[in-house]
């Protein structure tokens, strides 16, 4: 058995082919990087692979010919997507579209998991929360509007075609390695250059009061093997902790941990256009999919965030 994993080398594709090699011993697993980016995990057979170009994409499907397809590829920062909207229209939408045209071209229906986020669900009403996979979308930034282009793509292809599609709609997942673009990794990041006295102690943040469903990614990763066994083509599934916290709890947890004394500044330059106050999960589809719930606790990836950091900042 074959797994193709698009988009490996960023923060969760090391995660996910482990994951997949735990619970599959013996699977082959592929991982696309793109030709300046590097991955040196000895357990995967690595490839360059730029979803922009229609030909490589197909090419490269009808080589390897996966039974398993996670399209990890994206542009996933929503700061740098108010910044660089054609970036994250390009590779969100086209990049997927590609996939999408590769996978109508085979003579085999591979089964292909679409990485979707719970920012796609946007402006969320209270009486919405928890948010399920039958409300509307109605997203509140770039990304998360070619997000939901990419979900309802993926639903045609599947409905049209044939093809053997699953989207997840994944919620904030954090943990060791991940780029300080995003809160829990930038707070943690802030507070070790603080600690090795790198920076002046005050923690620069943005808007604390956002409430948001934070899940560790090896959990995360667990739920698409998992989901690729036993859910629905054509469907879409939350991937969460089904409890939203507010972002000043997740820097209070890191304050507490920290090796110094931080002081916290409000920096305006750190808020977005536009932000939605709370995204929730509502996880029951998933948990009568597949026998799934979060098992690492936040404290936990907190402190394993901190010590990453402190390896890895000089």
């Amino acid at each position: 058995m074959k797994s193709l994993i698009i988009g490996g080398a960023g923060f969760v594709g090391p995660y996910l082919e482990e994951a997949l090699h735990k619970s599959n011993p013996g699977m082959e697993v592929y991982v696309s990087k793109l030709a300046h980016e590097s991955y040196d995990h000895p357990g995967a057979k690595v490839i360059d692979l730029d979803i922009l170009d229609k030909d490589m994409v197909a090419g490269t499907l009808e080589k390897i010919r996966p039974d398993w397809i996670f399209h990890l590829a994206a542009q996933s920062s929503v700061g740098l997507s108010w910044k660089n909207p054609k970036l994250t229209v390009d590779i969100n939408i086209n990049g997927t579209l590609n996939i999408l045209e590769a996978l109508k071209g085979l003579d085999y229906k591979p089964r292909v998991l679409l990485i979707g986020s719970g920012e796609e669900y946007g402006h969320i009403k209270p009486n919405e929360v928890p948010i399920n996979e039958d409300n509307n979308t109605r997203p509140g930034n770039i990304y998360a509007a070619t997000k939901a282009c990419s979900n309802m793509l993926g639903k045609i292809y599947s409905d049209a075609y044939d093809l053997d599609i699953i989207s997840v709609r994944a919620f904030n997942h954090i943990g060791p390695n991940q780029k300080p673009l995003f809160v829990v990794a930038d707070f943690c990041h802030q507070a070790v250059k603080i600690e090795k006295g790198l920076q002046d102690p005050t923690i620069n943040v943005g808007n604390l009061s956002a409430k948001r469903d934070f899940t560790d990614v090896r959990d995360v990763v667990r739920a698409y093997v998992m989901l690729m066994d036993r859910a629905h083509k054509g469907q879409t599934y939350n991937v969460g902790s089904g409890k939203a916290i507010m972002v000043d709890e997740i820097l209070q947890t890191i304050l507490k941990h920290a090796k110094a004394k931080i002081d916290v500044n409000i920096d305006k330059s750190k808020f977005r256009p536009v932000d939605v106050p709370i995204i929730e999960a509502d996880i029951s589809k998933l948990q009568k999919t597949i026998d799934w719930q979060p098992e690492i606790e936040l404290d936990s990836t907190i402190q394993e965030t901190l010590d990453y950091f402190r390896k890895t900042v000089e």
